[in-house]
């Protein structure tokens, strides 16, 4: 069973193609040893990755580890043959003769321009044995079946369907960040999409002490086994936040509370990021869809920390995030009820526009390195 897999942005990567070309063969190694999938080979030919595989082996089972590979663009199942026009045409014949049609075109692509026969020669020829052999017509717009041939290096592969991947840049290309996970919407898909530009992310997770809270735990635990299916090794850290925030309202004035909040999780989560030689923060918030995201209050919480915060559904609105979270499968689970620490102890009016000097001198009011020190030291780590 051969498989190829083409990949779109990493050709544009010059003298470092190779280094994204080998991190890209290692995930989809990984991912398919995850579906107990064997394999015997797997390499690098021209601009693609060929894929050998025992035979037998289920197809669906195949199709849905790698289309959690990112990096592929696209992949189909091939059927090969020599690279000689007589052998192709036969092939062509065969490759199509078990399927049920009555309209077909060929579009072929000579990558290897050692081969005598132009594109167009091939489609010609190719086009004319299936009429003959088969007795189907030839349909150039919307035909019942397309049969593609690529001819490559010393290989000619021929297929029927381009099954889509998750596209983006291979896992861990791009290093480590620390992503901030709730329980809700947004975290999830922020999440996905930082791993989609090839960052691996560390979780973690502020919780509080209240009744219920393993129940909010538990729902984490099952939005990152979804994620898992995109990052092969979850680590997540569970952070207590409850004193943090019991302090905030003794001593604190209460509009602020959002943002005093936002900045000790900013400030817990760089420590871990310190920990785990992560090079930045990932957060789920979008400009405008809460009281704490406006710009203001983004940048007084972001002052707290050196490193920076990845923001990608910063632009998106709500129905763009749910669209993702839907299709990568953690929407179902997001919505389930769950305690959120940080709707707790919430003022009926927050600030939108946090002035900064205002906040460092609330936050002096606490004793920040204590308080940090102590949700690290109480901290749990886990892996899914």
């Amino acid at each position: 069973m051969l498989i190829i897999c083409h990949y779109a942005e990493i050709a544009l990567k010059g003298g470092n193609r190779k280094f994204f070309e080998e991190k890209l063969i290692e995930n989809i190694k990984k991912s398919l040893k995850a579906q107990g999938i064997v394999f015997k080979l797997a390499k690098r030919i021209s601009g693609r990755i060929l894929l050998e595989l025992p035979d037998g082996q289920e197809k669906e089972k195949i199709a849905l580890a790698l289309q959690s590979v990112f990096g592929i663009a696209y992949f189909y199942f091939a059927e090969s043959c020599r690279q000689d026009i007589e052998q192709i045409k036969r092939k062509s014949v065969d490759v199509l003769g078990g399927k049920d049609f009555k309209t077909f075109r060929v579009e072929a692509k000579r990558a290897d321009k050692r081969f005598s026969f132009s594109s167009q020669q091939i489609n010609e020829r190719v086009g004319k044995a299936i009429v003959e052999e088969l007795r189907k017509k030839v349909k150039l717009n919307q035909p019942d079946v397309t049969l593609f041939i690529d001819i490559v290096e010393r290989y000619c592969f021929l297929y029927t369907e381009k099954i889509s991947g998750p596209g983006g840049l291979p896992l861990r290309v791009s290093g480590k960040a620390v992503s901030l996970i709730s329980g809700g919407i947004d975290s999830p898909v922020a999440s996905f999409l930082l791993m989609k530009r090839g960052v691996e992310n560390i979780f973690v997770h502020f919780y509080a002490n209240q009744q219920g809270y393993q129940k909010s735990l538990e729902k984490v635990r099952d939005i990152l086994k979804v994620l898992k299916k995109f990052q092969d090794e979850i680590k997540v850290y569970f952070a207590p936040f409850g004193e943090i925030q019991k302090e905030i309202v003794l001593k604190c004035q209460a509009d602020l509370r959002v943002v005093l909040y936002r900045r000790f999780m900013f400030l817990v989560a760089s420590e871990i990021a310190k920990k785990e030689n992560a090079k930045a923060l990932i957060t789920g918030e979008s400009v405008g869809q809460v009281a704490s995201q406006t710009l203001d209050n983004m940048l007084a919480v972001e002052e707290a920390v050196d490193l920076p915060v990845m923001r990608p559904l910063s632009g998106m609105d709500k129905q763009e995030i749910i669209g993702i979270a839907k299709k990568i499968g953690t929407y179902e689970i997001s919505i389930l009820p769950h305690l959120d620490c940080c709707s707790m102890f919430v003022p009926d009016h927050p600030a939108t526009k946090a002035n900064l000097k205002e906040v460092k001198k609330e936050e002096k009011k606490l004793k920040v390195a204590k308080l940090i020190q102590q949700a690290i030291k109480n901290t749990k780590i886990e892996t899914i």
